[in-house]
């Protein structure tokens, strides 16, 4: 057994970890192992340490890259943001052109749709105007019409009245005629009447 502390050393390491290797041998030897077989078990912890114990270099090494890799994280992320936002203005860019073209279609559209009705409704006003003349017209003719046709009824029912007037007065003569011819008839019959009695009272 070599009953001294061992050293364990790394190339390029500047300190140096103390394994009690005796320490380590005996501990071994009063489990009930041999002092050969600790000796060897004490020899190849040594190798193993040394293999692959980190020394202040390989930790400085590691934290050299940690942070290397944590600024080309944060240098990465920076650029993520900066096109981000690169990203973000180019979109609210396109979006404030696309909503100003779309207005500007809009108030295009807005405007041929107000002349068209504007023209829609000059057209129908113009249709009703003229369709309220040819009513008028024909109103006007059919008053013309109208007072034509009560100026015909007028005159034959002049026409009539005095036709009617010349009838009475035809009718009213042929009375008085007969109202002659009989008078004179009943006269002619009471003369003859007369001188029938005159004749049987001179028989009688």
């Amino acid at each position: 057994m070599s009953g001294v502390s061992g050293l364990i050393y790394d190339p390029g390491m500047t300190g140096a970890i103390a394994f009690d290797t005796h320490r380590f041998v005996k501990r071994l030897t009063e489990s009930g192992f041999t002092v050969q077989q600790a000796e060897t078990l004490a020899e190849e912890q040594v190798a193993l340490l040394n293999t692959n114990l980190a020394t202040k270099s390989d930790i400085a090494r590691v934290e050299a890259g940690i942070e290397t890799l944590r600024q080309e994280t944060k240098s990465g992320i920076e650029a993520l943001r900066q096109e981000t936002k690169s990203g973000i203005e180019a979109l609210r860019q396109e979006t404030k052109s696309d909503i100003e073209t779309l207005r500007q279609e809009t108030k295009s559209d807005i405007e041929t749709l107000r002349q068209e009705t504007k023209s829609d409704i000059e057209t129908l006003r113009q249709e009703t105007k003229s369709d309220i003349a040819r009513v008028e017209a024909g109103i006007e003719t059919l008053r013309q019409e109208t007072k034509s046709d009560i100026a015909r009824v007028e005159a034959g029912i002049e026409v009539l009245r005095q036709e009617t007037r010349a009838d009475i007065a035809r009718l009213e003569a042929s009375t008085e005629k007969v109202k002659s011819d009989l008078l004179k008839w009943m006269l002619g019959a009471m003369i003859a009447q007369g001188g029938l009695i005159v004749a049987l009272i001179k028989l009688l």
